[in-house]
């Protein structure tokens, strides 16, 4: 894993944002070969993926897309909505502007100062996590190419 240069507290949220690049980093040095991940579970010591959690290969994908979120920030609101409707059909769209007023209903009844604690603590606990997933397919590619060899 690369060096972090900066210096922040431990849970400052710029430490976990930085820790989650870096392991990702790592991680597409380390994956030289992603299509090696295609259906392997991300749980489960080399069984192939089933309907269920998504496999290995996924999960890289996923945590390159965050990251480069992470590292440029966020997409305009509109961009953002345009490639989440890309995914889902119209109705379901209309389904997501219901359940985000309805979301935002209830967060405007909380003082900012409260949505502020729980967007951050909610931000910092899913990019550990995901700093975590990055970490176990790093791992898990390594033990296939030990496994290959």
């Amino acid at each position: 894993m690369q060096v972090q240069t900066k210096h922040y507290p431990k849970n400052c949220l710029l430490t976990v944002m930085d820790c989650y690049s870096a392991m990702v980093r790592n991680m597409e040095q380390v994956v030289m070969i992603p299509s090696l991940l295609r259906d392997m579970q991300l749980n489960g010591q080399g069984q192939q993926a089933q309907d269920g959690p998504p496999d290995l290969y996924n999960c890289f994908t996923m945590l390159k897309a965050i990251r480069v979120d992470v590292g440029h920030g966020l997409l305009p609101r509109e961009d953002w909505w345009s490639k989440v409707a890309g995914a889902r059909a119209h109705g379901a769209e209309h389904e997501a502007a219901e359940t985000e007023d309805k979301e935002e209903r209830v967060l405007g009844q909380l003082d900012l100062e409260a949505q502020f604690h729980l967007h951050f603590s909610s931000l910092h606990h899913i990019l550990t996590h995901l700093t975590l997933k990055a970490e176990e397919v790093t791992r898990k590619y390594q033990e296939i190419m030990g496994q290959a060899m």
